[in-house]
């Protein structure tokens, strides 16, 4: 018999939630997703010091002003690391945009952008290029431009149902809304224990998954964020999940029976009146989970954005 991970793959597309060319190379994932968690991560590791390098180097010829150059190296690096890991992948890199500039839309498009040109410059088209931007209503809303530009997006950071409805409505190309932060809040906020059924994580992304199919909605769901396989294993069937080094091991390690969760619609309904901007930040406030986890994430890729800067700048 196959392993969970091999059953997984049959109706499900792996995506590897890793900046580490080496578990990227050991588990054969279609897709690769980083974040400025991620790139902060990677940067220790010593094999990457030329990619640091290379990055500080190109900024010095870009601009004699050294906070300027702070982020262009970021960026660079970022771009350098995502052309590395589509050598290894045969599908897309999801590579994010400053986190800092979640609420301000003209500064995520113009980011956006810049992220593609680089790309383009090292010989990579933007179809395998995913933007990741946090799911705030600024971000949602520079992603329905930049879809209408040919650049595909990942919007991140998604914890609500309201989330989920503005994305598919602004035709973004794929959405990561997370499971394991969802849990952690209700355990802290409740004091509960959740069995891998009733996890607030996997009901929130198959209640996201079957409306997007209902509907016919065309933005890909793709579960992230896991606390432990058996999270994966109730969204087997979801169009892609996430995963990272070490749950994807335990996957492979599994010899036992996965079964298939999630099915696409039998018929598609019409679709329902589209969320403003206040009923959007209306459903947030009534939220406190997803107001809170989304806060918190875009504060945390905040700090380790600012931390890798540190890094750059003493090369600098």
């Amino acid at each position: 018999m196959s392993n969970k991970l091999s059953q997984l793959k049959e109706f499900t597309t792996i995506v590897a939630d890793t900046g580490d060319f080496t578990a990227i190379k050991d588990f054969l994932p279609e897709d690769a997703t980083t974040n400025p968690s991620l790139m902060l991560k990677a940067a220790q590791i010593p094999e990457y010091a030329p990619f640091l390098e290379q990055a500080v180097a190109w900024a010095k010829t870009q601009s004699n002003d050294k906070a300027q150059q702070i982020l262009d190296a970021g960026d660079k690096l970022a771009v350098i690391v995502g052309t590395e890991i589509l050598k290894y992948v045969p599908g897309r890199i999801s590579t994010e945009v400053d986190a800092r500039l979640s609420f301000n839309k003209e500064a995520t498009l113009a980011k956006a952008r810049k992220l593609i040109a680089l790309y383009e410059d090292a010989g990579i088209s933007r179809d395998r290029v995913l933007i990741k931007a946090a799911s705030t209503w600024e971000g949602i809303k520079a992603a329905e431009e930049l879809e209408k530009e040919g650049i595909n997006c990942n919007l991140t950071l998604l914890f609500s149902f309201a989330q989920a409805q503005a994305c598919a409505e602004a035709g973004v190309y794929l959405i990561s809304p997370f499971v394991g932060r969802i849990l952690d809040w209700y355990k802290k906020s409740t004091g509960q224990e959740y069995t891998a059924e009733t996890d607030p994580g996997v009901v929130s992304v198959t209640e996201i998954y079957n409306y997007y199919k209902e509907h016919g909605y065309k933005t890909v769901v793709m579960g992230a964020s896991f606390r432990n396989i058996g999270e994966i294993e109730q969204l087997a069937g979801c169009d892609r999940l996430t995963i990272s080094p070490n749950l994807l091991e335990e996957l492979k390690k599994d010899e036992g029976t996965l079964e298939r969760k999630l099915l696409p619609a039998t018929s598609v309904k019409a679709a329902p009146a589209p969320v403003t901007e206040a009923d959007f930040r209306w459903a947030m406030n009534e939220d406190a989970m997803a107001t809170e986890k989304l806060s918190e994430g875009i504060r945390n890729f905040a700090v380790d954005q600012s931390k890798l800067e540190v890094t750059l700048a003493s090369m600098l």
